[in-house]
């Protein structure tokens, strides 16, 4: 509790001046189909920057990160809600609206919606949208300057299309855990997946590009267009240098812990009272890093002038480095370091990053005003724009909060709401 209160009583929070500062996407309405985090991730960060996002749920339970959880959010008495932390996490500056898509009149009212719309966003699986009639093609013929965002595990195309994709599939059949964790001659040594949703979470910020793109394509042609994101195409992506060691060389790139393919000394180290990460990018840093460890024999051996011959001579360098790096204290190298300009860094826990006098200065941390819970704190967007800067305008919506409003602003009377409810359609 003191740590919470300590985090809160530094934490930045938004001013009014920044709530009437212009929004590079004000007067853009998505309607917003998609959940769990891919979907939910591109639309949060299009509402940051000022759409309008209408989150559409499924009656009942909504998103599935809803309950995704402990932990929950505390309501103002200190009990358990039924929001979970993952959902709030990916899930503000949006307006909550539950339609069931499996009822005819649900579908019907998608499809008014729509006209209405610039985006549409959905994450069902391969075919399920043409079921429920909510497919590009005639959603599309209803509003062609609609921008159309399908996200799936492996796309709309291929032998693959028709399975489910999760995260944590897709890290391993997109080859990210055959490079991530210890070499498998060490102990511990194994497949690891990375510890947040990484192919999750990718897909949903180029999922974000990609509309954009074709935001601007639309406002030049007059035409929207489909775009097709799967999770394994972005994991395969992000393999960077990794992919592009392999296609270049036909060599598979096997783990190597905390090191770094192609760069050395890049890694972690033991030092005398924990570890530190020395992050040495050129042979300049190199040669500075001999100088502050007092080592000068090893920065002018030969087999480690260059970092292509240090790669080489990996097996031999490391050692000698390691038996180095463990004579001070984590405190005494990162100053000496940082002062000599050789890239090196902590390895902090979740209670630290957000301690840091330098993380809190960037104002990465806020609080919104739940109406559950009171002021509520959330990790804030890492945008930084000096014109049209991020916005923390609503808090992660309510299950269905603004189904009334949101039907109103689209033109629908009170009978109609009424109609609707018995008919199943909202809730």
């Amino acid at each position: 509790m003191p740590r919470l209160c300590w985090l809160r009583n530094n934490r930045r929070m938004t001013t009014p001046t920044q709530l009437s500062a212009p929004q590079s996407l004000s007067g853009l309405r998505v309607l917003d189909l998609s959940r769990v985090l891919a979907g939910p991730w591109c639309t949060q960060t299009l509402a940051d920057l000022g759409a309008d996002v209408i989150k559409v749920e499924r009656p009942g339970s909504g998103d599935d990160t809803r309950g995704w959880g402990p932990p929950f959010l505390k309501d103002r008495d200190g009990h358990d809600t039924a929001e979970a932390a993952y959902y709030l996490g990916t899930n503000r500056n949006k307006r909550s609206i539950v339609i069931d898509i499996a009822t005819p009149g649900g579908q019907s009212l998608i499809r008014d919606m729509v006209k209405q719309c610039d985006v549409f966003i959905e994450n069902f699986k391969v075919g399920d949208m043409a079921r429920y009639g909510l497919d590009a093609t005639t959603l599309r013929e209803l509003n062609p300057r609609l921008v159309y965002c399908s996200v799936t595990g492996f796309g709309q195309t291929g032998p693959y299309r028709e399975r489910a994709g999760y995260d944590y599939a897709i890290q391993g059949i997109g080859g990210l855990m055959s490079v991530t964790g210890e070499r498998d001659d060490l102990p511990g040594g194994g497949p690891q997946k990375v510890g947040v949703a990484v192919a999750d979470l990718f897909t949903g910020m180029y999922a974000t590009v990609a509309i954009l793109a074709a935001l601007r394509h639309r406002d030049l042609t007059g035409e929207g267009q489909v775009i097709d994101m799967a999770l394994l195409d972005t994991q395969v992506a992000m393999l960077a240098n990794l992919g592009a060691n392999f296609l270049a060389t036909g060599v598979v790139p096997k783990r190597v812990g905390n090191a770094h393919q192609n760069i050395v000394p890049y890694q972690v180290f033991e030092v005398a009272d924990g570890h530190i990460i020395l992050a040495v990018g050129n042979d300049v840093q190199f040669a500075k890093f001999c100088e502050v460890a007092r080592r000068s024999d090893i920065g002018q051996d030969a087999r480690f002038i260059r970092n292509s011959d240090r790669v080489r001579h990996r097996a031999t360098l490391v050692p000698l480095l390691t038996e180095v790096l463990k004579l001070r204290k984590k405190a005494d190298w990162l100053a000496a370091l940082e002062a000599a300009k050789v890239p090196c860094g902590a390895i902090n826990n979740l209670a630290e990053v957000f301690a840091d006098p330098h993380v809190q200065e960037r104002g990465m941390t806020l609080d919104v005003q739940h109406p559950l819970a009171g002021a509520m704190p959330l990790v804030a967007s890492p945008m930084k724009l000096s014109a049209t800067p991020v916005q923390y305008r609503r808090p992660p919506p309510l299950l269905g909060e603004h189904t009334e409003e949101l039907l109103s602003e689209f033109g629908l009377n009170a009978m109609q709401l009424v109609e609707l409810r018995e008919l199943g359609a909202i809730g």
